[in-house]
């Protein structure tokens, strides 16, 4: 951890030199940039995903055994931890569908416009991917959640999902 902290603060330093000696990255990399912390949140987000899973599946206990009071308690913890990265996610796309409008814009008064959608619509694909893997865990573990912590998350799911569709 030494070493990264070490590796970080060098890192850190270089861009600082780069960006007082040019004043500005080109565009190109903070779009990989931006690509980079995306795709690092959708990763996290599958992995809380897989984690809810396998607390769910080793839930009540297959061997016979009971439940310990502590896990419906670490399992809403994990799913509300999930249901921000998953909000943080949201909001990175509705940043990027913005800055494609504007772009889009400015490209009727001249400015170069790339008309690409694809990258765009991937990153939506794979967000409401795991959307529906997140609600699909939830809604598995509703029984565990209780009634004071259900309708809360569905409601948060109702407006990732209608925010992402209207926008």
């Amino acid at each position: 951890l030494r070493l990264v902290a070490v590796v970080r603060a060098v890192l850190e330093g270089e861009k600082a030199a780069v960006l007082k000696r040019d004043r500005h990255l080109p565009l190109s990399f903070h779009r990989r940039q931006e690509e980079l912390k995306f795709s690092l949140g959708l990763q996290r987000l599958q992995h809380r995903v897989r984690e809810i899973q396998a607390l769910r599946e080793e839930g009540p206990g297959r061997d016979g055994a009971v439940q310990s009071p502590a896990a419906p308690r670490e399992l809403s913890t994990l799913i509300l931890e999930a249901m921000k990265e998953l909000e943080a996610a949201k909001q990175q796309v509705l940043k990027r569908i913005q800055i494609w409008k504007r772009q889009q814009q400015l490209a009727g008064n001249g400015a170069i416009f790339e008309e690409n959608l694809a990258p765009l619509q991937k990153r939506c694909e794979n967000l409401v991917e795991v959307y529906f893997q997140l609600q699909q865990q939830v809604m598995a573990a509703s029984k565990e959640l209780g009634p004071e912590l259900l309708p809360p998350l569905l409601e948060r799911f109702n407006e990732v999902l209608s925010s992402l569709v209207k926008r």
